[in-house]
Formats: structure tokens, C-alpha cells, sequence
């Protein structure tokens, strides 16, 4: 499948929300769950900014179309942590600014640093990073979309469930490219696929690990994934994955997933 980036142009921009009664979660809060799940979201999305950082150090940096897609991605993020942030506002949370700073503070400029410094030895010394990268982001942008879905269900709240379905509309749009680079590069050598494979078995976890807490990160997975539900949502996107050039029979999600509920029991 190709993606059409000048059509993908044409429908991109900021997601709104000033349409939305944000004023109505106060006669009907979210729960203490949803909220700790949506601060989680929340932080993620505003920390999209450094994972371009690191992107743009490899040979990415040199494909138009991905360029491209990056700079619209990057902004359509942006305003997804701005939408979270009003909801969180609107109980009286710290969002934004108040919420970042400490945040970016916390984690450190030499670790920042690190991450950078690794994505560039990892563009010198392999030749396939980029298909490591797209491969990686549809991973990610899957279980992203597939988070707010959940989300939305277990609160069941009409103004969040509208706010997060235009966050999954334009997810859905940032799933597509992911995984149309990653199948056209891992389709075009056996090496790509090969250290694809390696990379997502060895190293991938949940979306935010290594920027949340390990408490956090554990909280959402049992929160949003526990349960036959959120069993079944985990093993539609190992099979999404596993239909990928070279990836079949990976399960990631759902091992991830597993030894998450496991650490809690």
C-alpha cells in the first residue's frame, strides 16, 4: 500500500475541541483511573517533539516524504497533548506547561542526550535503521490508537469518547504511513527484516516506557489491556505486526502485556 502524503497534507492540521462542553466534567469527573491513564497520554503526546529529535539524526532526515510527514505528525501531536491537557484542566490537574517542564527536568538532559547519541551510532553502523524506525512507529502508533479506544470504552463518558475519536481519526492516518514505509523497506531486503525482527523482540516496550515511571507504565497496560478485552485488542495488533515482511509469529504486545500483568500478581 502507498501512501499518498499530498493527500494526507490536504487533511492534516490541528484537532478541535473548543466545540466540546469540557465544563460538564465537572458534574461528571472521570475516574481516578481514567485520569492517572490520561495524564500518562498526556505526557506521551507532548514528548513526541524528542522522539523527532532523535529521528532526524538518521538517514531519515533525508527522505522527503518522511520529512514531510514528520513536520505535520509532529504538530498533529502537539494539539492531541493541548486536547488532553484541557480535559485535564477542566478537573483541576496540572496540563501543559506546569506539567512538562518538571517532567523534562526530571528525566534529565544527559539522558535526553543518550538517546540522541544512540539513534546516531545506530544510523552509522546499520544501514536499515530507517525500516527499524517506520516499523517501530507503526507499533506504536497501533497501540496508541488502540489505548484511547480502550479508553473510551471502559469510561464511557460522551464528551471524552467524542474528543478521543478525532485523536484515533488522525492516529489512524499516522498508523497508515508507518506501516506502508515499513512494508515497502523491510519488502526490500532480507538484512531489514532481519534486524527488524531482532530489534522489536529484543527492545520494544510500551509507548512511554523509559519517560513515565515503570509504575505508570504498568498501571496503564493492567488498566487498559488487562481482561479478556484488552487481551483480545493485544493480540489484533501482534497480528497486524506479524503481517509485516519477516515479522510473523511476533507477539510483543501481548508478551509485553503479559509480563506487566504478571509483575502486579
Amino acid at each position: 500500500m502507498r501512501f499518498d502524503i499530498d493527500a494526507y497534507q490536504a487533511l492534516s492540521g490541528r484537532v478541535t475541541w473548543d466545540d466540546l462542553d469540557l465544563s460538564c466534567f465537572r458534574e461528571r469527573p472521570l475516574s481516578a483511573e481514567g485520569l492517572r491513564c490520561l495524564q500518562y497520554m498526556h505526557d506521551i503526546e507532548f514528548h513526541t517533539v524528542c522522539y523527532l529529535r532523535d529521528l532526524l539524526v538518521t538517514p531519515a532526515h533525508d527522505d522527503h516524504r518522511i520529512t514531510t510527514f514528520l513536520t505535520i505528525w509532529n504538530l498533529e501531536e502537539l494539539y492531541h497533548g493541548e486536547a488532553l491537557a484541557a480535559v485535564l484542566e477542566a478537573h483541576g490537574r496540572p496540563a501543559g506547561v506546569g506539567r512538562i517542564e518538571p517532567l523534562r527536568r526530571r528525566l534529565g538532559t544527559t539522558r535526553r542526550n543518550l538517546h540522541t547519541l544512540v539513534s546516531m551510532l545506530g544510523s552509522w553502523a546499520l544501514r536499515d535503521v530507517t525500516a527499524i524506525h517506520m516499523t517501530w512507529g507503526a507499533v506504536n502508533e497501533w497501540t496508541t490508537q488502540a489505548a484511547y479506544g480502550r479508553l473510551s470504552a471502559l469510561e464511557g463518558h460522551p464528551v471524552l469518547s467524542a474528543l478521543l475519536k478525532r485523536l484515533m481519526r488522525q492516529e489512524g492516518r499516522h498508523v497508515d504511513f508507518y506501516a506502508s514505509e515499513a512494508e515497502r523497506r523491510l519488502t526490500g531486503g532480507r538484512r531489514a527484516r532481519l534486524l527488524t525482527r531482532l530489534a522489536l523482540d529484543r527492545f520494544w516496550q510500551p509507548v512511554g516506557s523509559g519517560v513515565a515511571p515503570p509504575d505508570e507504565v504498568g498501571f496503564l497496560v493492567r488498566h487498559l489491556f488487562g481482561g479478556d478485552d484488552g487481551a483480545a485488542v493485544t493480540a489484533r495488533i501482534d497480528r497486524r505486526i506479524a503481517r509485516l515482511p519477516g515479522l510473523d509469529g511476533l507477539s510483543v504486545v501481548g508478551r509485553a502485556r503479559d509480563a506487566h500483568l504478571a509483575a502486579a500478581a
